[in-house]
């Protein structure tokens, strides 16, 4: 009796299939040295900062400015970060698989010289087009790599909350991508000043959740981050009140006159969802109830923004 012989793959296709797989896991590295899901919510916030400066569709032209500009430099940065983290990161038991610290990245001399070239240069080509967009992008990465990652994380508690300050840049930059293309200062909208606050005070809430479950390993590398600072529920306590800070922003920005109703009803009903998980942090301030806010907070900046876009629009 026989059997059918197992059928060989042509070693073209051998290879093929090995360059594939490993294309696969370089491009995965680049998306968490890049940190580019975290690039994609800042463009986002960034976004709506832009159909709020417009008053509606900011045109194409503006939003490729602000994605080239604005992204660039925070993927720049969020690689120097981690360049500059990787004792950290090696320690910790969420950043331990960090390509820079698992070995995927082969040359890591090279990244800070990519890095710092991502954020200078689509500034300094912005530069002579639009001042302001070169300078709240750039800034947003000057804030968080040099004051928020070398200078405040290793000293003190309240180095998320300023460090949230280029989370507000990305969303003035935004507004700024707009400027020339209507005579005005786009980003000193009344609209895209109070979102850019928003994202600003959203930020503790979001991080520090996530904090909460990294505690354990925030103490062993001796980061000042609060919940390693301080008891559970006193840091539940600072997260509930950067949330509501937040909720409060956020129906504030209702008033905005293009926004209306339509952008009203959403932004209140997760508002009160964010504000209720705060609370059950409050009232069992536990590392599951942190995961379940720290999801609720990514999911609340997505809706604020995209309300603010449906509503600028319509």
């Amino acid at each position: 009796m026989t059997t059918p012989e197992t059928p060989v793959i042509p070693g073209r296709l051998t290879s093929l299939a090995s360059w594939l797989a490993t294309g696969v896991v370089f491009l995965s590295a680049l998306t968490v040295l890049f940190k580019l899901r975290i690039v994609a919510l800042l463009l986002f916030a960034g976004a709506g900062g832009s159909f709020l400066a417009a008053g509606g569709w900011p045109g194409i032209g503006p939003l490729i400015a602000m994605t080239l500009t604005g992204g660039l430099a925070a993927a720049g940065a969020s690689a120097l970060n981690q360049y500059l983290e990787q004792a950290e990161d090696a320690s910790m038991r969420r950043t331990r698989q960090r390509p820079l610290v698992s070995g995927l990245i082969s040359r890591p001399a090279w990244v800070p010289v990519i890095a710092i070239s991502l954020i200078v240069i689509p500034s300094l080509i912005a530069l002579p087009f639009n001042p302001a967009l070169a300078l709240w992008s750039f800034s947003g990465a000057v804030i968080y790599v040099g004051v928020y990652t070398v200078w405040l994380k290793p000293r003190t508690v309240l180095n998320i909350v300023v460090g949230g300050l280029a989370g507000m840049c990305a969303v003035l930059s935004g507004g700024a991508a707009v400027g020339p293309s209507t005579g005005a200062q786009g980003w000193a909208h009344p609209g895209v000043v109070v979102l850019g606050l928003l994202v600003f005070l959203w930020t503790p809430t979001h991080f520090w959740s996530l904090a909460i479950m990294c505690r354990e390993d925030y103490a062993r590398v001796n980061v000042p981050m609060l919940p390693a600072r301080t008891s559970l529920r006193r840091s539940a306590f600072w997260v509930a009140v950067h949330g509501a800070a937040t909720g409060f922003a956020a129906l504030a920005l209702g008033a905005e006159a293009t926004l209306g109703w339509l952008y009203f009803i959403p932004a209140a009903a997760a508002t009160f969802d964010l504000l209720r998980r705060c609370g059950q942090l409050l009232a069992e301030p536990t590392t599951a109830r942190a995961r379940v806010l720290f999801i609720t907070s990514n999911t609340y900046l997505a809706i604020i923004v995209l309300a603010v876009c449906i509503a600028a629009l319509i």
